[in-house]
């Protein structure tokens, strides 16, 4: 007897989780491009970064492919070192400049 696994993405068509992941992808840049916070902008980063799981889970799945999510399991991995590393710098920066404003960075040019 042979059972067949659920199809999770086979009601919802690809072109769906596009656009999604475009949006996402979209809101995130212009994050990163018209806010001053660092911690916001690190958060848009890390939006853009769930889009491009998003897709590469979608797609793996609509293909039938085990790559992409595999894939999207090492980015996983490699985010979570990044916030941690990302967030140290963060609050390394607060405790010298006393600031977590983008333009205030200027000033640890050499």
């Amino acid at each position: 007897m042979e059972t067949a696994a659920p199809q999770i993405f086979s009601s919802i068509p690809l072109t769906h989780y596009i656009m999604l992941s475009a949006a996402l992808f979209m809101i995130g840049l212009i994050g990163v491009m018209v806010r001053r916070n660092v911690i916001i902008v690190f958060m848009c980063i890390e939006i853009m970064l769930n889009a491009a799981n998003l897709m590469l889970t979608a797609a793996s799945s609509y293909y039938g492919n085990a790559a992409g999510q595999i894939m999207v399991f090492f980015t996983m991995a490699v985010a979570a070192a990044e916030v941690s590393v990302g967030l140290a710098i963060i609050v390394m920066i607060y405790k010298n400049l006393r600031t977590i404003n983008l333009d205030v960075f200027n000033k640890l040019k050499g």
